[in-house]
């Protein structure tokens, strides 16, 4: 049964027509598709249970690590030729050829850091919400996960057994 407090429901299922029921019913019932999530431990197509697609961009964040790599490669390359001056016999001061290995590497450094930050954080990792989950999961069943359900536990609960779920699990 829901527990007063609970700001989410999870419902278990064991096949996918069950969950693809489950997320009709919880729609029609009112409840928005941003608050509602698949759990399964296989990787079914995206839209694979009629929910809509997750948006990402995760694309901009090598191209924002990029720039500041070559950006802050450029800075290390001029400052230091600047504040070390070396009597070059003629030469300009600042040279480009030594300065495009340490602007390359800046760029490549800086691309692969904010791509590692930016899975992370479009991961939405630390998952620190504290919303139920039930190991049997892992195990095959596959969840339906209705979060920001606070006052309306009954409703949710009673479209997730009307569509088949085996259990209930409440946080």
């Amino acid at each position: 049964m829901a527990i007063s407090g609970a700001q989410a429901i999870l419902g278990l299922f064991q096949e996918p027509e069950q969950v693809a029921q489950a997320l009709d019913a919880l729609r029609a019932a009112g409840f928005a598709s941003r608050d509602l999530k698949t759990l399964t431990d296989s990787p079914y197509p995206e839209g694979a249970f009629g929910e809509e697609p997750e948006k990402h961009r995760l694309f901009v964040f090598p191209f924002i690590g990029a720039a500041c790599g070559i950006a802050l490669g450029l800075l290390i390359t001029i400052g230091t030729q600047l504040a070390y001056p070396i009597v070059t016999g003629g030469k300009p001061l600042l040279s480009i050829p030594p300065m495009i290995n340490v602007m390359y590497e800046g760029t490549m450094l800086g691309a692969i850091m904010f791509t590692v930050a930016g899975i992370i954080f479009e991961s939405r990792l630390p998952y620190l919400t504290g919303t139920p989950y039930d190991p049997r999961i892992s195990e095959g069943y596959l969840g339906v996960l209705v979060t920001r359900a606070s006052g309306r536990l009954p409703e949710a609960e009673r479209a997730l057994r009307d569509a088949g779920a085996v259990d209930i699990v409440t946080k």
